[in-house]
């Protein structure tokens, strides 16, 4: 089955590796030439991905920002990060994505995954959330209290991460004009209901940036999510930033359960409405979790080759 088009990322098989070429071949065993590198790569690990990339042997369609892996927990890819009010913070954030930028454009990758920032809980309101919605539903007395409270404090709050994100994205455009790089930036949908950006959000700070390289980073799985918990309507809003699209991270939801197979672990037919998105994007990217056996990701990619063929 053709994957040429298609790229695959390290997130499902890093954790079980501690070289870098030895988690590309197992990854090239899949049939796929082009691989994401995310976050959790290492410099060492790096350091034995450079030759392949040198001499051809794989190519990279994308880094996931902060790369290679960055171990503090302030700036990591759940964090403030772009948004950050501190101006200290804010300029090393800056400086992160520039360096990420850097390795980007000398692995020859075309994309630069960001996870830009969010409107800071003093918990994870997220994750208390999901309990709610997985053992009570939705429409629970207890998650519709916790859901107004969160969505009061981020809707009043998150136009000034949203400004600040955009200042420090403008930052780095200069950075990659004056470069001369041939890269972008994708802003990624996120996982958490407290993180930015909405497609709104991501469409409001693209718009305003128009001309530079920053755009959409679809991930169409915690799309689905936000959407379940009510964040905002995917299908009708991705109407607006479907033509602003980078790159895609293909992966299937069970409830608010992220990074399975499509078609395959959720047996659920709702994952035709991404195809034609798919088809579009510039960068095509599996995204999946660890327990996917390489069978069922063969079996997921033939569907949904299939069906992108059909609807041509």
């Amino acid at each position: 089955m053709n994957k040429e088009e298609f790229s695959f990322s390290t997130c499902w098989n890093i954790k079980r590796h501690t070289s870098g070429r030895e988690m590309i071949m197992e990854i090239k065993q899949l049939g796929f030439s082009q691989v994401e590198l995310n976050y959790h790569v290492t410099k060492e690990m790096l350091a034995s991905i450079l030759p392949m990339v040198e001499s051809e042997e794989i190519q990279i369609s994308s880094v996931h920002h902060v790369f290679p892996f960055y171990d503090d927990k302030e700036f990591d890819p759940d964090s403030v990060m772009l948004g950050f009010e501190n101006e200290v913070k804010r300029k090393k954030a800056v400086r992160l994505l520039k360096e990420t930028i850097d390795h980007a454009v000398q692995l020859g990758a075309k994309g630069v995954v960001v996870h830009p920032g969010e409107v800071p809980f003093s918990y994870n309101i997220d994750k208390t959330l999901k309990e709610i919605y997985q053992s009570k539903g939705r429409n629970s007395v207890e998650y519709q209290q916790l859901w107004s409270e969160m969505i009061k404090k981020r809707e009043h709050e998150s136009k000034f991460y949203v400004k600040r994100i955009q200042e420090s994205l403008e930052e780095v455009c200069e950075y990659i004009a004056r470069k001369q790089y041939n890269v972008g930036i994708g802003l990624e949908t996120r996982s958490r209901c407290y993180q930015i950006p909405t497609l709104l959000e991501a469409n409001q700070m693209i718009s305003k940036l128009k001309g530079a390289p920053v755009y959409l980073w679809y991930d169409i799985g915690h799309a689905m999510m936000m959407d379940r918990m009510g964040l905002y309507d995917n299908l009708q809003d991705l109407k607006l930033v479907k033509d602003k699209i980078l790159g895609v991270h293909i992966h299937e939801t069970i409830e608010l359960s992220d990074h399975w197979c499509p078609y395959i672990h959720s047996q659920s037919q709702t994952f035709d409405s991404f195809i034609n998105i798919i088809q579009a994007a510039p960068i095509k990217v599996y995204e999946l979790k660890s327990v996917c056996t390489p069978l069922e990701i063969d079996k997921s990619h033939k569907i949904i080759r299939e069906k992108m063929i059909n609807c041509t």
